[in-house]
């Protein structure tokens, strides 16, 4: 984790300031900047936690405020315990609490053992922007809650960021979900993460998922996700990745097209478009997009100096090898739209599944444009698989979205995403 001290900005700063504020120490407004009010609140903090006041965020104080950011308080039992009794007294269900202690005996208690009890809050926030050591937190905090979450890594991203993944059920069938190919789409990170939380939440207390049985899912499908496919570019895009280091300033001189910087960036940190990387119509793609301007690494649409030229995409694509999935989803913004088909490929019940999964969230179901129609994760994968591949374009409006529309993204989507299990 980043150090933090006066002066630092951006998300993790934020979030720093939500859980201290949360814990009852003042650290003043969420701006994501480390003032005076911030840094007397981290004092505070490690005075209270034995720690020296130095108002600078170590390791140790992160280590001392990892229960508050990973959403769980300890409890030593005490004789007469129950597990019932300490369930009922911390309002969680006893499901959830043996699940995060599941070297426990729940008949047999033994006094003195250290438990971790979840808090009732949600895991996945959507009041800051998503950056990569946010993902990464809370999915340490899932797989606390949720210990039959396998949490996995995809590869390696341009600045050596693990490519992080998540996987939940046990069936024969394989499905695919993927985020933030593009960085300034980053929003559609935590809707992954929210619905793999809801979904292993679900699961655990034997509920249903948009309609449909989680339980019953489980059995049938191992879903794995990838939700963060390009967090370099995110980290740019989000703040956390610093004006003064060399990666920023390497990737403002590649800013040829004049667009906002950084929230104008789309492209991982070495200037490649991820999304256009792919060997399927790779060089339609190139004459397209070199015919248009895109001649150079720069914020968007460089197509890159070959196929799976760069370590993000050629990651997917051996993960997309290995697991040979069903089905996939690739999750961008924006524009309300399900893409579901490449060139003359129609995967058997394609249109079919698309056609559902539009009705499930309002989102119309269309054919790619012709200058976005080639080199993308989704046209590779029906290339390669001939099986349903869909890209899915959230929200309405001009990328990086803002946060205020989440909600209404993910309840887009709660359907989309749980059909794709139930139908591939």
């Amino acid at each position: 984790m980043e150090i933090l001290f006066y002066g630092s900005t951006g998300p993790l700063t934020k979030l720093l300031q939500k859980t201290l504020n949360r814990l009852g120490y003042n650290a003043g407004e969420m701006d994501g900047i480390f003032g005076e009010q911030t840094e007397q609140a981290v004092k505070q903090f490690q005075r209270d936690n034995g720690i020296s006041p130095t108002g600078i965020v170590w390791p140790q104080t992160w280590d001392a405020l990892a229960p508050a950011l990973l959403g769980y308080t300890k409890y030593t039992v005490q004789a007469g315990d129950t597990l019932f009794k300490i369930a009922e007294s911390h309002d969680i269900s006893v499901r959830a609490l043996a699940a995060a202690n599941p070297e426990i005996d729940s008949e047999n208690l033994i006094p003195g053992t250290v438990l971790i009890v979840p808090t009732d809050a949600s895991v996945i926030d959507w009041d800051i922007e998503y950056c990569y050591d946010i993902m990464y937190l809370n999915l340490r905090a899932l797989k606390i809650r949720y210990p039959f979450i396998e949490i996995f890594s995809a590869g390696r991203s341009a600045m050596n960021q693990e490519l992080y993944g998540a996987r939940l059920g046990q069936g024969d069938i394989s499905v695919l979900y993927n985020a933030s190919h593009h960085a300034n789409e980053w929003i559609t990170t935590p809707v992954l993460m929210k619905f793999l939380e809801d979904y292993a939440g679900n699961y655990l207390e034997g509920l249903s998922i948009y309609g449909r049985d989680a339980r019953a899912l489980y059995n049938r499908v191992t879903l794995s996700l990838v939700p963060m496919v390009n967090p370099d570019g995110v980290d740019l895009v989000t703040g956390q990745l610093k004006s003064e280091s060399s990666a920023y300033k390497t990737a403002q001189s590649m800013n040829y097209l004049n667009l906002p910087f950084p929230s104008g960036w789309k492209a991982n940190i070495r200037g490649v478009d991820l999304n256009v990387n792919y060997p399927a119509g790779w060089e339609l793609a190139r004459a397209q997009k070199f015919a248009a301007g895109y001649i150079a690494p720069g914020p968007r649409d460089y197509v890159g100096p070959f196929p799976l030229s760069e370590p993000e995409s050629s990651a997917m694509a051996e993960l997309t090898m290995e697991l040979r999935p069903r089905l996939s989803l690739s999750y961008h913004t924006q524009g309300q739209v399900i893409y579901w088909k490449f060139l003359n490929y129609q995967p058997e019940n394609s249109y079919e599944i698309g056609r559902q999964m539009a009705d499930a969230s309002g989102y119309t179901l269309e054919t790619t444009p012709e200058f976005s129609a080639y080199a993308g994760y989704k046209d590779w994968f029906i290339q390669s698989f001939n099986l349903p591949g869909y890209t899915i374009e959230c929200g309405i409006g001009e990328s990086p979205l803002p946060l205020s529309q989440f909600e209404e993204i993910y309840n887009d989507n709660i359907g989309i995403l749980t059909l794709g299990m139930e139908l591939a």
